[in-house]
């Protein structure tokens, strides 16, 4: 028997109409659309919406073929409405062949800033900084890892594609929702704000012979780690910022690993 997260009946709407305006969200939007239009995005699949639900952030509607709407009416919220649409009609809503079970339209909520970081455990504080990463699936990845890994909280700079992303939000599988994440406005601003306030170490993770062994590392107390992109690294102006650079040394001829992996790699050995 399925968790029950509500008390009141679901408010549930059968919708059989491709024109209907409720379905607009859903009917296949780029990312950057839904983002411009009160900073939507879109969550599927059973886990993945289901944790939305479970979280802070508000969503605002869950769709879902009527084959599963038993299931589903058992498990929402009674302020979430659930629209539910002909199966036949699903494919044609979102553009593909679907068979994640469910999708939900959510609002982004607003970004911490860097001292909320220090709010929770002032004391003992681990930060991953992505200056400048491109790829949905990378953002995506690297949220899972850093919440898996009981990260602090993850700053991303103004060039970083946005973790909100259709795409990003999937491979999280929906760790997006409950990690703190710091959208900047300006990277090099929070951190300086990071060194000279909150007396945070900052180190730089690197492809370098010369670097600090990994095996070898140990951290302080205020963490933050800088991952840069997988075609340039980090930017020299980044990279001067840091008090220390770090490496996985490689072997049989391989140049780097994938940022995710590389990350999951660092956190691992300096998270408990």
């Amino acid at each position: 028997m399925p968790d029950v997260l509500h008390c009141a009946p679901v408010a549930t709407y059968h919708i059989d109409s491709l024109d209907d305006p409720r379905l607009a969200p859903y009917r296949n939007l780029p990312d950057r659309a839904l983002s411009r239009d009160g900073d939507r995005f879109i969550a599927e699949g059973r886990l993945v919406v289901r944790r939305l639900l479970e979280s802070d952030v508000p969503a605002e509607s869950v769709l879902v073929g009527d084959k599963h709407e038993a299931e589903w009416s058992a498990i929402m919220h009674d302020e979430v409405p659930l629209y539910v649409v002909p199966d036949a009609l699903v494919r044609d809503v979102v553009g593909f062949k679907f068979h994640a079970g469910a999708l939900a339209c959510g609002t982004r909520p607003p970004s911490p800033t860097i001292d909320d970081l220090f709010k929770d455990d002032p004391q003992r504080v681990t930060l991953v900084v992505c200056p400048k990463i491109y790829g949905n699936e990378n953002i995506g990845s690297i949220v899972r890892t850093c919440a898996g890994f009981g990260v602090t909280g993850l700053i991303l700079g103004e060039q970083c594609h946005n973790p909100f992303y259709r795409m990003s939000v999937r491979v999280s599988m929906g760790a997006v929702f409950t990690l703190p994440i710091v959208r900047c406005e300006d990277i090099t601003a929070d951190l300086q704000r990071l060194q000279e306030h909150h007396q945070a170490q900052l180190a730089a993770t690197v492809a370098a012979a010369d670097a600090e062994p990994l095996a070898q590392a140990s951290r302080p107390d205020r963490f933050a780690l800088l991952f840069g992109n997988e075609a340039e690294g980090l930017d020299d102006p980044h990279l001067a910022m840091c008090d220390r650079r770090i490496t996985i040394p490689m072997q049989l001829g391989t140049d780097s690993l994938n940022v995710a992996v590389a990350a999951a790699v660092f956190l691992y050995h300096f998270t408990p």
